[in-house]
Parts: C-alpha cells; sequence; structure tokens
C-alpha cells in the first residue's frame, strides 16, 4: 500500500483516497513575470513523477496546477516593460510550456489562471466576511483575522506566538494584527488599469493566498486528497490557504475534528547551489533552458529523483555529469538487447523490490538503485533471460519516465553544447580505419585509434562477428 509523509501530520501515512480509485491532486504553480528556474523544474519534475506514479498504480488522477498571473512582482515588471499585463504572462506562460514540453512532462488535467477565477475569489472573500473571520481596513484592503482560526499554525507546527510575518504577509496599516493576510487589495492611482476588478470592497485585485484556495476548491472540491508544492510555501502560503479555505466553510467554530481541506500536504525540498539556498538575491539561480543547453532534458530529471523528493539538492555541473554519467550506465543495458516493450510481470522480484520504493513515499532513490541492480543483471545475462530482464528495466524506468530514447541515439549523442567533439562522421571513419588495420594485422594502429578516441571521449566495443558498436563516454 501507497505511504505518503504528510506534512500536516509530520509523519507517514496509508494513502485512502476520498474515492475509491480516484485522486484529486493540485499543486502550486509559477507566478508568471519571467523564465522558470531549476527550483520550479523540481516541482514540476516531482510531481510529475508522483502523478505518473499514482496513474501507473491504478489511480484516475485529476492533477491540477495554476498560474498566478496577477502579482506584484507581474505589475512591477509590466510596468518596467511599459507593457499589458496579459502580453507579459502570456509571453512567460508560452516560455513554461516549451520548457515543460523539452522535460518530457505531462501537462495537468487543469492549469487555471488567477485572472479566471476573480469571481470565485471574492466568493470566498465574502462568505469569511459573513463569518466575521474577514475585515476591512481604511485603505480598503480587506485581511483575514488569523486570531479568530483557532486551527491556525497546525501545518507549520507553531503557536500563534512563535509565528512571525511571512515573506509575502506586508504588515501594513490598519491591520489587526501581524499575522493578517490580505485576501483583497485595495487599488492604487498609480497601478494600471488592468490590475483592478470591481469588488463589494472597492476595486483591487486579489491576495496572492486566496488564488489557490479558490482555484482548488472551484475545480476539485471543498476536500480532496494530495496538495503539494515546495516547502518554502508551506509558511505562509499553505498555511494561509488552510485557514481560509476551512474557514469559509466552517467559520470560527471550526475544530480539529472537522474534515480537513485537504487530507495530505507534500512539500518538495530546496535546492542548493555550493550549500547556499537558491534564490535570485544571491544570484546563484540557474534558469532550466540554460541547463538544457549543455545536458539533455533526461539528465536533468534523473538528477532530480535520484534523490528523494523531500530532501535538499546541491545543484553543479559535477553532480549534472554524475547524473549523465549513471544514465550511460542504464542506456548501455539496453543497447546490448532488441527491448519488445512486453509487459513487466508485476510478480518478479524486480518489479516488487521497484513498486516497495515507490509505495515507500515515493522513494525513487531506492527505486533507481534497483534499476541499476537490474542493468548488471542484463549485462550478465544471456538469451531470453537477459530480453526479459531488459524489457523489465525499460518498463519499470517508464513510471519515471526514464530509458524511453533509443539507447544507441542517447549514447551516441553526447553532452550538448559540446561543439568541438568529433562528429559522427569523423567517429564511423576511424573505426573503418580501425577494421583495416585490424585486417591487416597492424595492431598496433588499431590500439593507436581506439586509444585516441577514448582520449577524444568515444568508447569503442567489439561484438561478435565483427561488429564495433561506440559511446560517448
Amino acid at each position: 500500500m501507497l505511504q505518503i509523509y504528510n506534512t500536516f501530520s509530520r509523519s507517514k501515512q496509508a494513502f485512502k483516497p476520498i474515492e475509491p480509485g480516484k485522486v484529486k491532486l493540485y499543486v502550486c504553480g509559477m507566478t508568471v513575470y519571467d523564465f522558470c528556474h531549476i527550483g520550479h523544474a523540481r516541482v514540476m519534475i516531482v510531481f510529475d513523477m508522483v502523478v505518473r506514479w499514482l496513474r501507473a498504480s491504478g489511480y484516475e488522477v485529476v492533477y491540477v496546477r495554476n498560474i498566478t498571473d496577477i502579482d506584484d512582482k507581474i505589475i512591477n515588471r509590466a510596468i518596467e516593460n511599459g507593457e499589458p499585463i496579459a502580453a507579459l504572462t502570456q509571453r512567460f506562460i508560452d516560455a513554461m510550456h516549451a520548457d515543460s514540453d523539452e522535460l518530457g512532462l505531462m501537462h495537468p488535467d487543469h492549469e487555471p489562471r488567477a485572472t479566471d477565477y476573480i469571481a470565485q475569489m471574492q466568493g470566498m472573500i465574502g462568505r469569511l466576511m459573513e463569518k466575521e473571520l474577514a475585515y476591512q481596513v481604511e485603505d480598503g484592503d480587506v485581511n483575514f483575522a488569523v486570531r479568530l482560526f483557532p486551527e491556525y499554525g497546525r501545518l507549520s507546527g507553531k503557536s500563534l506566538d512563535e509565528l512571525n510575518a511571512g515573506e509575502r504577509v506586508a504588515i501594513a496599516g490598519g491591520k489587526r494584527d501581524p499575522l493578517d493576510f490580505v485576501l483583497w487589495k485595495s487599488a492604487k492611482v498609480e497601478e494600471p488599469a488592468d490590475t483592478r476588478w470591481s469588488s463589494p470592497w472597492g476595486e483591487g485585485r486579489p491576495g496572492w493566498h486566496i488564488e489557490c484556495s479558490a482555484m482548488s476548491c472551484d475545480l476539485l472540491g471543498e476536500h480532496f486528497d494530495i496538495h503539494g508544492g515546495g516547502a518554502d510555501l508551506q509558511f505562509p502560503h499553505h498555511e494561509n490557504e488552510i485557514a481560509q479555505s476551512e474557514g469559509a466553510l466552517y467559520g470560527q467554530a471550526h475544530t480539529a475534528s472537522d474534515e480537513p481541506f485537504v487530507h495530505y500536504w507534500m512539500h518538495n525540498g530546496h535546492i542548493r547551489v555550493n550549500e547556499e539556498k537558491m534564490s535570485k538575491s544571491l544570484g546563484n539561480f540557474f534558469l532550466i533552458r540554460d541547463v538544457l543547453k549543455n545536458f539533455d532534458p533526461e539528465v536533468l530529471r534523473f538528477f532530480m529523483l535520484r534523490a528523494h523528493y523531500r530532501s535538499p539538492i546541491n545543484y553543479s555541473d559535477i553532480q549534472l555529469e554524475e547524473a549523465r554519467s549513471g544514465l550511460l550506465r542504464l542506456y548501455t543495458a539496453l543497447a546490448q538487447v532488441p527491448v519488445s516493450n512486453q509487459p513487466v510481470d508485476p510478480n518478479s522480484v524486480w518489479a516488487k523490490r521497484f513498486t516497495d520504493a515507490m509505495n515507500d513515499d515515493f522513494n525513487t532513490p531506492e527505486a533507481i538503485a534497483a534499476l541499476f541492480d537490474l542493468a548488471s543483471e542484463v549485462n550478465r545475462s544471456q538469451g531470453a533471460e537477459k530480453l526479459d530482464l531488459a524489457n523489465t528495466l525499460k518498463g519499470l524506468a517508464a513510471s519515471l519516465h526514464f530509458l524511453q530514447s533509443d539507447p544507441t541515439v542517447f549514447l551516441q549523442a553526447g553532452s550538448r553544447g559540446c561543439e568541438d567533439g568529433l562528429s559522427v562522421e569523423q567517429i564511423e571513419e576511424q573505426i573503418t580505419a580501425r577494421v583495416s588495420a585490424k585486417q591487416a594485422k597492424d595492431f598496433a594502429k588499431a590500439d593507436l585509434i581506439r586509444k585516441t578516441l577514448l582520449e577524444q571521449g568515444v568508447v569503442l566495443e567489439d561484438k561478435p562477428g565483427g561488429i564495433t558498436e561506440w559511446r560517448r563516454s
């Protein structure tokens, strides 16, 4: 049975969907004012993996990942560029989709944009006002009254007195408490016309937190199975989502025994660069599209998933090169046999080991370790057994979206961005020259060609029947 680490309970729990056989999953997506970086890639890859495994396990999954297309950073960038909000956000939505497609990620079943859900947000704010969990201040903003929601702080595991205003929780005049957060932002005179909507509380725009509550409840219902996102969203964003969603449903009478808004909370770990948290302020972040200029998308995916999703990752080119070497080992095993894509026997020892790892809170490091051991068995085996094991290797890896390229193409591709490497034609010419040298019994020359090619990153493998295969190291 699948076990999921629930951030809310801080423990692994047996996964039991609200509706048998069906899973409703919501993931916090991107704020689209710039290109996506590898921190965004980790969120996208992790939950792509989660969805693939849930579906491979027989669940019918509804996967929702939102787009924040109205936000202070978006407004500031649009003003700097002198362009409409919609033009800015569409450009970066298109760029996000291009990055996602190159990474081979599935599209979410729903990808709601915040600006299409203003009415739903206003409806939720209205219910919070009716339940006296929200109030309007003199400058027109509508805030959530945190101390009137008795369960606040359970996700982050802190008491109200321990919590401080989070990164996006601005302390503005008129708030009753520094922890109170904005639900509706009153329009400012200097802000463009395309950043405001009419409402019962005056012209303005939604706060950041209310977006996800309104969109998830509209698409998945007031209670759904899994909510995911980066660890940095746990507080205040997800804490606030719980408060406003359950506050709108239960009011101030809410208790711990009421059915929760979300049954399982999942958070992926940070990406670090040189042991520091990756951030734009430190200038140590990397765009997905720049990384993919030098590394195959599957290498980046493998790099992300060889660590457990809850663990921090330290990013470097060396780490990516190690991931590429690992993939080369797996593809080398598949290159030896004509894999026929037969269904994997779920009762095989390899399938059970792989499944047990994935069902243990999506333990991809252990699942990948099983793939490496299986690849070693492929290399040692012969005949029908070899073909069967290779089919199993490719079939199990498919649930992680690995090893689906043609092995020969992958092995001969080399690293991206290497302009000075030998071309395929040059390599084939050297192999032909080596064959001629061997036929002339000039073994010294044949050995020199092999050595020279190896120094240039090309590995030759002699096969029965006089066939020579090659790959880049």
